[in-house]
């Protein structure tokens, strides 16, 4: 049983930046792919990014290129979602989710971090 904490989110200006941290506890932190997703008010959870168990490969939602960036520390049990150029439109609940390595679906979730961005 994966257990997933996140952390980082907080109240921050338009144009501003914030880096979430999720860290894993556990599990084999380094068998897992790992990806973020978020929920606005009333609207539906919506991927934001995923990165694979070695860090060697990831991929992000369409809209989101270029201002998100995912990572992961196996050594810390921990990945990262660093989010540049905010808009009020990233104001969501933000989880991580792990999944067994090469699996579909995202076994465990955490509870979700909020943030929220003022315009």
């Amino acid at each position: 049983q994966v257990q997933l904490v996140e952390s980082g989110g907080g109240l921050v200006q338009a144009g501003g930046s914030l880096r979430l941290s999720c860290a894993a506890s556990g599990g084999t932190f380094s068998r897992y792919g790992m990806g973020w997703f978020r929920q606005a008010p009333g609207k539906e959870r919506e991927f934001v990014a995923a990165i694979s168990w070695s860090g060697g490969s990831t991929n992000y939602a369409d809209s989101l290129k270029g201002r998100f960036t995912i990572s992961r520390d196996n050594a810390k049990n921990t990945v990262y979602l660093q989010m540049n150029s905010l808009k009020p439109e990233d104001t969501a609940v933000y989880y991580c989710a792990a999944r067994y390595s090469g699996g579909g679906v995202y076994n465990y979730w955490g509870q979700g971090t909020q943030v929220t961005v003022s315009s």
